[in-house]
């Protein structure tokens, strides 16, 4: 089945859209959880009810109520974020499982996360390879409403050279995710009250500060859903995804509300 846009990898090689068995059939989720460790653990269990119940790939949005910094897995807390601004400012310090750098998020900030099995086009076994297919096809869609929007670095999306969206992924076996938060109607002044200028920096950033590196996409809220859903959504009749209470219940509760994982470098 072809793509409605033009030039876009097909998703899943179908003969027919109804031929798909409900494994491989891709859900839509938008729900946003009040705090965000019940966010980041979402995230994480659509992944692995993915991988381990065979509820197929997916795409969800969602937006923070409130503003938080949230670390990669592997990102230094000291090092990325001004701890005693944040608790002053009673700013949430999060962690996500995936890698990449720290981000914050709040509202003005639209995060998606889209789950894909591993077979789902050629070459998604590479991480470089299967980050720059997600975002490409995000990309596109948002060109398709007029504006310039690129793929940078490792994982940006850009708009003349300035940043509006960072990701990062998780893999597991047969399933990965790419997530990430797409600055829209954000305070781009306050992100440097409560993160420090990142250590590792894509060339095209050129050393330049927040205010100069980041900027908000030119979109409304609904226009972003409805342009991921036509990066995702364009060529099935999506089913609703199933949420895995129990188990988002359990990530909160054995890392992602837990200080030890939050505060571990």
């Amino acid at each position: 089945m072809s793509s409605r846009l033009s030039g876009k990898p097909p998703l899943l090689d179908r003969s027919s859209q109804n031929s798909d068995p409900p494994s491989r059939q891709l859900s839509f989720l938008d729900l946003s959880y009040p705090d965000v460790a019940s966010n980041l653990a979402l995230d994480e269990a659509l992944l692995l009810v993915a991988e381990e119940q065979r509820a197929g790939p997916s795409l969800r949005v969602w937006e923070s109520q409130t503003y938080a910094v949230v670390l990669g897995a592997s990102s230094r807390m000291h090092d990325d974020v001004d701890v005693s601004r944040c608790l002053a400012d009673r700013v949430t310090i999060a962690r996500r499982s995936s890698g990449g750098g720290t981000v914050v998020i709040g509202p003005g900030a639209l995060n998606f996360a889209v789950v894909l099995a591993c077979d789902a086009a050629p070459g998604l076994l590479a991480v470089d390879v299967a980050q720059r297919f997600v975002l490409e096809r995000v990309a596109s869609a948002i060109r398709e409403t007029g504006l310039s929007a690129t793929v940078q670095g490792s994982g940006d999306l850009t708009l003349g050279g300035r940043k509006f969206s960072g990701s990062a992924q998780r893999r597991l076996r047969e399933f990965f995710m790419v997530h990430a938060s797409i600055l829209y109607d954000f305070p781009i002044d306050r992100i440097a009250g409560w993160t420090r200028l990142p250590v590792r920096q894509p060339s095209y950033r050129g050393h330049r500060d927040h205010a100069d590196f980041l900027t908000n996409v030119d979109l409304p809220r609904g226009r972003l859903i409805d342009a991921l859903k036509t990066a995702w959504l364009a060529d099935v009749n999506p089913h609703s995804a199933m949420v895995p209470e129990d188990l988002v219940e359990r990530l909160v509760q054995e890392k992602f509300g837990d200080p030890r994982w939050v505060e571990r470098l």
